[in-house]
């Protein structure tokens, strides 16, 4: 609403502008002594609808880039700056060149001066200096503008390690707003983190780092089908992200990194140089990034938060659908696909029952619920009786 109130008002700044334009207009008799107004005073009209279809090309042009960049308009100033002080010493050094090598490209400027000698007055032309021919000054606008178009190019490609050192004193580049979250092929690949994308939780900028999608186009481009279906997966996944609107997400290509060295290290490197995160569910890597200092959202630990909170001594119901590892266990799974050990079912598999939670254990891989029957089966019966 408020952005509407600020486009509003612009059009009539622009409005005011033309009205001021025509007032300010002259007269018919005006008209014949200033010559240079005459074009325009004719078209007072055409001067009104120009600046109003100017004024609706410029909202019409900011409707249209609906996701802007500060870091690219700062990147822009930055370089026209940097453009337009290379600019001026160049053209320093091309006066100092055509001074000392080709006096012939300045041209002498003239003025007439009267002066007054024995009560005669006597015009007298002198020399007050010299200016440049065409030549010099197209040289100094060609000079400035690759100048500015270089910095600027240069500026927005490398933004993000550009560094602003004052003697003495080094100003790091510090991230504001949400830090960047870099996105591992495990989690890519698992797929959860479209479902909670889709949430919009994220505030953070997703980032895909280009050695990232090399590894899943080898991984979909592998021999072996069940390798080619998971990057199939994550390929189809990036492109899912990509698709959500309010989802920003960038592919990062960078080419200082190794190629030699693993994925793993490559991204836990990236995640230093950007102060971002790390979002995966590989254990290793998880391990490796908090050994270097680097912060990680496991999408396995984010899963299991979210799962209800069973406590000891409560019930549920749970279906037996294989043995356990010990002797007398049955093991049953909950709809978030959580595994609940129960003592006692072993001999009671495909039967639904009541049992009574005693402990649960979390682990990065998931959680396990460890519970008991009120009924502990006849096979435990019989390994308390010989005890």
């Amino acid at each position: 609403m408020f952005l509407h109130i600020i486009r509003g008002i612009f059009l009539l700044c622009v409005l005011g502008i033309a009205f001021s334009y025509i007032m300010g207009t002259p007269s018919e008799d005006a008209k014949q002594a200033a010559e240079g107004v005459q074009l325009f005073a004719y078209h007072k009209q055409s001067v009104l609808l120009g600046l109003l279809g100017i004024g609706i090309l410029v909202v019409g042009i900011d409707l249209l880039i609906s996701r802007k960049s500060l870091s690219a308009i700062s990147g822009l100033f930055m370089g026209l700056l940097t453009g337009m002080l290379v600019a001026f010493t160049f053209a320093l050094v091309i006066d100092l060149v055509v001074d000392a090598m080709a006096s012939d490209l300045r041209e002498p400027q003239l003025a007439t001066v009267i002066r007054e000698s024995n009560g005669k007055i006597i015009p007298q032309t002198v020399l007050v200096g010299y200016r440049d021919t065409p030549v010099v000054s197209v040289a100094k606008l060609l000079v400035g503008v690759i100048s500015c178009y270089l910095c600027v190019s240069f500026i927005l490609q490398t933004k993000d390690d550009v560094r602003f050192v004052i003697p003495y004193v080094e100003f790091e580049k510090q991230t504001k707003g949400g830090r960047p979250m870099l996105l591992d092929t495990s989690a890519i690949i698992d797929g959860r983190i479209l479902d909670i994308a889709k949430t919009k939780i994220f505030d953070n900028p997703l980032v895909v780092p280009r050695f990232v999608l090399q590894e899943l186009q080898l991984i979909a481009d592998s021999g072996d089908r069940l390798k080619r279906n998971r990057g199939r997966r994550g390929l189809d996944i990036i492109n899912k992200l990509q698709s959500e609107r309010d989802l920003q997400i960038t592919i990062y290509s960078n080419p200082g990194y190794n190629d030699r060295q693993p994925v793993d290290h490559k991204l836990v490197a990236l995640a230093e140089d950007i102060k971002g995160k790390i979002v995966t569910t590989d254990y290793n890597l998880n391990k490796v990034a908090h050994i270097r200092g680097v912060d990680v959202v496991n999408v396995n630990d984010l899963s299991n938060s979210l799962k209800p909170v069973v406590l000891p001594g409560e019930t549920l119901e749970i279906k037996i659908v294989k043995p356990g590892e010990e002797q007398g266990q049955g093991v049953g799974y909950l709809e978030d696909g959580t595994m609940v050990v129960v003592e006692g079912a072993r001999k009671r598999i495909g039967e639904i029952l009541v049992v009574n939670i005693t402990s649960s254990l979390q682990t990065s891989a998931g959680r396990m619920i460890f519970a008991k029957t009120d009924d502990l089966g006849p096979d435990v019966r019989e390994n308390n009786h010989r005890s």
